[in-house]
């Protein structure tokens, strides 16, 4: 009986770390607005997820719709995420920053990140359509609809922060996954339009959102897969012993 119940949990300890398991977190994220995304995506860093839908037919411009959803690094911090025109790094990210405000409701404002120092809420270089944020149980979800020039690939970065002072949100961390947050992300599959876009986010009335790094697009399978393959091993030298 012992050696059955062992092979049992070890079934059931490689199926969770599997990376399809891994995976599953994000993609089974809803919303309140009930908006599904064409494609969803765990990043590798902050615990951070990106929903989004390309429309590349979009007129007069192709269009991105987002769903960033992350927890800050406390719970009076934020959380950003952000388009790079130049290339995926901090520094020239056309930011959506959410925090909540003094009276504790969610907004999302606009900065454009030029230096590293102090900054304030400014115009970003894509058109923002809609925007809004939402938080609950730990976690901001930013929504957002940008106008973009037509791109197969785009640099992209997220971050989160512990705290806002004065309605600004303050530096985040400058070690481990605060800067290993950035990359690309795919907007197209082999230059092929994406699947045909479902509905956005309805607009926001609320203003604008501030500057974070960037992230790449995918899942760290191969972490997964290790921590996985240690994690059975162990389970099994476990149940030997037990025999």
């Amino acid at each position: 009986m012992a050696a059955v119940s062992s092979i049992f949990l070890i079934a059931a300890v490689a199926s969770l770390c599997s990376p399809a398991a891994a995976a599953t977190t994000c993609k089974s994220q809803t919303f309140s607005n009930n908006v599904v995304y064409s494609n969803s995506t765990e990043l590798p860093t902050l615990k951070a997820c990106l929903h989004w839908t390309y429309d590349p037919a979009a007129k007069p411009n192709p269009t991105l719709a987002i769903a960033f959803v992350a927890p800050p690094a406390k719970s009076e911090g934020w959380v950003a995420w952000a388009l790079n025109p130049k290339l995926p790094a901090m520094i020239g990210s056309q930011a959506l920053v959410a925090f909540k405000e003094s009276n504790g409701s969610a907004v999302v404002k606009t900065y454009n990140i030029s230096s590293y120092g102090f900054i304030t809420e400014s115009k970003i270089s894509y058109e923002v359509l809609e925007k809004r944020a939402e938080y609950s149980n730990g976690v901001f979800r930013i929504f957002a609809k940008l106008v973009l020039p037509e791109a197969e690939v785009v640099n992209q970065v997220w971050q989160v922060g512990g705290s806002v002072k004065d309605g600004v949100p303050q530096k985040h961390a400058f070690s481990g996954d605060n800067l290993a947050s950035k990359g690309t992300l795919q907007l197209t599959s082999h230059g092929v339009p994406s699947p045909a876009p479902s509905p956005s986010p309805s607009p926001s009335s609320s203003s604008g959102s501030a500057g974070a790094p960037p992230p790449q697009s995918g899942t760290n399978d191969a972490g997964s897969l290790r921590f996985g393959l240690s994690g059975v091993l162990g389970l099994i030298g476990a149940s030997i012993l037990m025999l």
